[in-house]
């Protein structure tokens, strides 16, 4: 759009951690005598997203969506893991009751509060070209009306492929940035937004990540909202993909995980 602000011509960026539920946090993160059930409601208006995890372990009721929808700001939003069910399986497109079960087990509850959902796969799970693309093709596009989002969570060095990065755009589904040495890290942009997950707070670091860092992540998020692929960041495709808008979801999650709030409040107050 001619004469459109550089924040205009950006897609919106959203930090967190990944749950709320974490005792450590009730030391260093929550105000003393906090009641648990105010946990949700606190964090939430010191974050702007979170990253649901119980999901990828069990289902949960429809009733308890609805209850973390209404316990959060209008604009927060939540990712979830998908069910482990759908993902943790030999042969991966045999996986579609699963889907179909997570899918309508009541996450539309949250309503406009529902952001990416997160497959994750094993990281002894390897590329599979033929099963891994009847997988995706067994995602569904919406539920109840509402569009759903897909960002795969691939673990195993064999998915660092050209073929694999067509596959994922083929299917619009985003390419999960994983910081860390554990796991295989590429940077290749596969979806409409970006998915990041930093990996390496340090409890040593008062907000668990140095200030240098934290003002290069500010950075980052900023290049990928604006549909550019920071030169720094590892990849597989050298070539820079198609420059759109995106919107951004970058979770400190792992690591040292006492600090992740802090972390996530101080990349915040960089973003302003």
């Amino acid at each position: 759009m001619a004469g459109a602000s550089k924040k205009e011509q950006a897609g919106r960026i959203r930090v967190g951690v990944g749950g709320w539920t974490f005792e450590p946090w009730r030391a260093n993160f929550y105000p003393e005598g906090l009641a648990q059930t105010k946990e949700l409601e606190y964090a939430s208006r010191q974050l702007t997203a979170i990253e649901i995890n119980g999901t990828y372990y069990g289902s949960q009721k429809p009733a308890s969506f609805a209850k973390w929808r209404d316990e959060t700001p209008d604009d927060f939003m939540f990712s979830m893991k998908a069910t482990r069910y759908a993902t943790n399986r030999k042969i991966l497109g045999e996986a579609g009751e699963s889907i179909e079960r997570f899918v309508k087990s009541g996450i539309s509850e949250l309503k406009h509060k529902l952001g990416p959902i997160v497959w994750q796969f094993a990281s002894t799970k390897k590329f599979e070209p033929a099963d891994f693309e009847a997988f995706l093709k067994l995602l569904p596009r919406e539920v109840d009306g509402l569009p759903l989002r897909h960002a795969l969570d691939v673990r195993h060095a064999t998915f660092m492929t050209n073929e694999y990065l067509d596959m994922a755009r083929r299917h619009d589904c985003a390419t999960v940035f994983t910081d860390s040495d554990e796991y295989p890290s590429f940077a290749d942009l596969t979806g409409d937004f970006v998915y990041a997950r930093l990996m390496r707070t340090d409890a040593n670091l008062k907000h668990g990540v140095a200030p240098k860092a934290l003002d290069r992540w500010a950075e980052v998020v900023h290049l990928w909202a604006e549909g550019k692929e920071p030169d720094e960041l590892p990849r597989v495709d050298k070539k820079p993909g198609p420059t759109q808008p995106r919107d951004v979801y970058a979770y400190f999650i792992s690591g040292a995980k006492e600090k992740a709030p802090h972390a996530a409040m101080e990349l915040i107050k960089r973003l302003k």
